[in-house]
């Protein structure tokens, strides 16, 4: 085993802003020598941020912070970091080690550190990354990439391969990514833009953005209204939180919320189409060529036409064809209306 450094310390609660962090490095080595396949961080707190950007000189970084943000010494940080925290970075079988550990049970929140990690590594390489305290980046990587915080949010740019990871305590942004990707946070909203694949995605505390997914792609939120635009593929989606407004959808869809309206603009109907509210109206416009089966029940069922429908028609319910059938069309709004129009 190879041994870059190892120092007595580890971090209390503290957040890193990981893209915009312009501190002077507390500590910095190489990596350039290790071939790098695999990086393993655990700290109890501080921000983890990892690159496989190309161009970038393989290095750790560390970085330490006073939780009272007060410039400290290299000479105080260490004395402090002797005193109250275990840290160890290590290199062995190509996978990079970062393991921060607290001495002491308990300590005072004014007097602790805030110590984070930014990572510049090859882009094949798999992560396993635990915080409690910071939010985590990684970018341009391809692999195995498993992370978690209580205390910060997830940002996401440019992976592929299996992506999972969660928090408690931040929201998630995640784009240009792809393959398997999970991702949940409890206390935020999520965003994902130009992503493809197998893709999970919920949160209890935010709303929902996502534009531009191609995949199969379930998205829940208890907290907040969901937004959409150009998904193609297969989209499950609901909120108990919010209204739900989806545009250019070429898609599978399945969307309900129990607090809000939903409206939904298909560009094409993939095998189906089901959506349902419990307190509020459905707007939604179908394509004019596609053959459908049509089944609508509201307070209300308003539309401007139905060309070639063939089937039964009342201010309430709506069961039949259009262009000869096709595609199911399921839409119930309980104690709302529902509003039809063709493209």
């Amino acid at each position: 085993m190879k041994t870059i450094f190892t120092l007595l310390f580890a971090c209390a609660l503290g957040t890193f802003a990981l893209a915009q962090d312009n501190r002077t490095p507390y500590s910095t080595q190489s990596l350039a020598n290790d071939a790098i396949s695999s990086v393993k961080v655990l700290t109890s707190a501080g921000g983890i941020f990892v690159s496989g950007e190309t161009g970038q000189q393989p290095r750790i970084e560390v970085y330490v912070r006073d939780n009272r943000d007060r410039d400290l010494s290299k000479e105080e940080i260490k004395k402090r970091l002797d005193e109250d925290y275990d840290m160890s970075i290590t290199v062995n079988n190509r996978e990079l080690q970062a393991i921060v550990k607290n001495k002491h049970e308990r300590m005072n929140w004014n007097e602790s550190l805030s110590v984070s990690f930014k990572i510049y590594v090859p882009q094949q390489v798999a992560t396993d990354l635990k915080t409690s305290g910071g939010g985590i980046h990684l970018d341009n990587l391809k692999g195995n990439e498993q992370f978690s915080t209580s205390g910060g949010g997830l940002e996401i740019n440019t992976v592929n391969g299996t992506i999972h990871g969660t928090t408690s305590g931040g929201g998630i942004d995640v784009k240009n990514s792809g393959d398997n990707i999970s991702l949940v946070t409890s206390g935020g909203g999520i965003t994902a833009e130009n992503c493809k694949g197998e893709i999970y995605l919920r949160t209890s505390g935010g709303g929902l953005v996502l534009n531009d997914l191609k995949g199969t792609i379930h998205a829940t939120t208890s907290g907040g209204g969901v937004r959409g635009e150009n998904i193609e593929g297969e989209l499950v989606t609901s909120t108990s939180g919010g209204g739900i407004d989806l545009r250019g959808m070429n898609c599978s869809l399945d969307a309900h919320t129990s607090a809000g309206s939903l409206s939904a603009e298909m560009k094409q109907v993939g095998k189906y189409l089901r959506l349902g509210t419990s307190a509020g109206n459905i707007d939604l416009e179908l394509p004019a060529k596609q053959g459908l089966n049509l089944d609508l029940n509201a307070e209300r069922v308003d539309s401007h036409q139905f060309n070639g429908f063939q089937g039964t028609f009342d201010e309430r319910h709506v069961h039949g064809t259009v262009n000869g059938g096709g595609a199911s069309v399921d839409a119930n709004a309980n104690s709302g209306h529902i509003h039809v129009s063709f493209n």
